[in-house]
């Protein structure tokens, strides 16, 4: 999953980037302030202590959670595969995210053999590869079958591979050399991943569209599928670099070097330094001190909502269902805790 453009929208100007020199607060007199810190597993959390058995979230004085709606969701996601309304043409560029995040839903929910049948999985795989197109900066997947979409896109190309991993391809028609091609023609010299390689290789780097954390994100998952070759194809050391230049004052992360710290981007982060290859002297873990670890869990944890329990994108702003997963998710890889 990527953030979403309109929730991921900074409504103010970025604050300057004091990364290096911020010292994280003391979570312990910052949570004796702030009336957001009543709960007190939240504080544990962001001690790293372990829960006292009043307040496993299991426990009796925790209301029930509402059932699941599957077969809802499962309706909501076979109708998407099928047809979409007139009123969402605007989306018909998006036609293979649409595809991942139905299919997606599909195999989480244990769904995808069950609700559908081989020769529609057939379909969609069929219709995937018809996208997969080759060029002067290798192969890769373009967004879809309109006239504007021939060109291939990275985020595009990461949604395709994982929508025909959760569809059992077998991926022999993928031209792995091609990918990484085009994955080091997306590169910029920054460290970042623009989303569509250069028109022509002498198109200045400045002109790469859309060179972002997101990107980075969507070559590093791409990397991880593909294997070892695929990381010794790209510059992982400098993404690395480019990702610490995001880091805020706060502790999160933004979309560029100077944005404002997001959950979203945050989560993308922290998912790509824990998943991108060890070199001879440090482990991924090592990637961040155990102070940085402290303070970007510290802001996570804060940006729990006391009243509702829902979880804030930005410092100051509502809570947003899809924020408990990025914050949510960003603990989760950070802490290596079940929350």
């Amino acid at each position: 999953m990527l953030p979403c453009l309109s929730c991921e929208a900074p409504s103010s100007p970025p604050r300057p980037n004091h990364a290096v020199c911020a010292k994280p607060p003391n979570i312990s007199q910052s949570a004796r302030r702030s009336p957001v810190d009543a709960n007190p597993l939240r504080l544990r959390i962001a001690r790293r202590e372990p829960m006292l058995q009043s307040e496993d979230m299991s426990a009796s004085t925790v209301p029930p959670l509402p059932p699941l709606a599957r077969d809802a969701h499962i309706h909501h996601v076979m109708q998407a595969l099928s047809q979409i309304p007139a009123g969402m043409v605007s989306l018909d560029s998006s036609r293979m995210l649409i595809i991942f995040y139905c299919v997606s839903t599909l195999d989480l929910l244990g769904a995808l053999e069950e609700k559908t049948t081989a020769a529609q999985r057939d379909v969609w795989r069929t219709w995937i590869w018809e996208q997969y197109v080759a060029g002067p900066f290798g192969t890769a997947f373009k967004p879809g079958t309109s006239m504007n979409d021939s060109t291939p896109h990275l985020i595009t190309t990461y949604a395709a591979l994982l929508s025909l991993a959760a569809l059992r391809d077998d991926f022999t028609r993928l031209n792995r050399p091609g990918v990484l091609a085009f994955l080091q023609a997306c590169q910029k010299s920054d460290g970042s991943f623009a989303s569509t390689p250069p028109v022509t290789k002498n198109t200045p780097q400045y002109t790469l569209a859309d060179a972002d954390m997101r990107n980075v994100y969507c070559a590093f998952c791409i990397c991880s599928l593909l294997g070892e070759p695929a990381w010794r194809g790209i510059d992982v050391e400098r993404a690395v670099e480019f990702i610490g230049r995001c880091r805020t004052y706060e502790g999160g992360y933004g979309q560029l070097p100077g944005c404002e710290a997001q959950g979203g981007t945050t989560y993308l982060a922290i998912a790509c330094l824990r998943i991108a290859p060890p070199t001879q002297s440090r482990e991924p873990e090592a990637r961040l001190s155990l102070q940085a670890h402290a303070h970007t869990e510290h802001w996570l944890v804060h940006n729990q909502d006391a009243a509702s329990g829902g979880f804030r994108g930005r410092t100051g702003k509502p809570p947003d269902s899809c924020y408990c997963f990025w914050v949510g998710a960003a603990l989760q890889v950070s802490l290596r805790l079940t929350i």
